[in-house]
């Protein structure tokens, strides 16, 4: 049950964090002048779709929490950084991001790590 938790946890990041990307890019960039900043922000945070991200991340903070009742921080932390792995494929796909060889390299590493920190315990 405690890997549930880790991986709903990934899950509910990397959705957040998908969903705010493709949301925000509808809205054009930050305004210069406050109460432009302010308009700018009324319109981001009345955006459903956007409020759903931060449900999200509400929900992967609770199965968090499980995941602390489960495992060490130290084991479980690690995991986290399958986020990145999962955010990159899913921006390149759907935001037509680049990908370049350092990026890739870096995923490897970050993936080797994961993998070496999980035989751990």
């Amino acid at each position: 049950m405690g890997y549930f938790y880790i991986i709903g946890t990934i899950l509910f990041t990397v959705y957040g964090q998908l969903i705010i990307k493709w949301r925000v890019g509808r809205y054009g960039a930050l305004p210069e002048t406050l109460i432009e900043k302010l308009r700018f922000l009324v319109k981001v945070f009345s955006d459903i779709y956007i409020l759903s991200g931060f449900l999200s991340a509400f929900v992967a903070s609770v199965l968090w929490i499980g995941a602390m009742t489960k495992f060490e921080i130290s084991y479980a932390y690690p995991f986290m950084s399958l986020s990145f792995v999962l955010v990159f494929f899913s921006s390149i796909f759907l935001f037509n991001e680049s990908i370049s060889l350092l990026k890739v390299v870096g995923l490897l590493i970050i993936v080797l790590g994961v993998i070496i920190t999980s035989k751990s315990l």
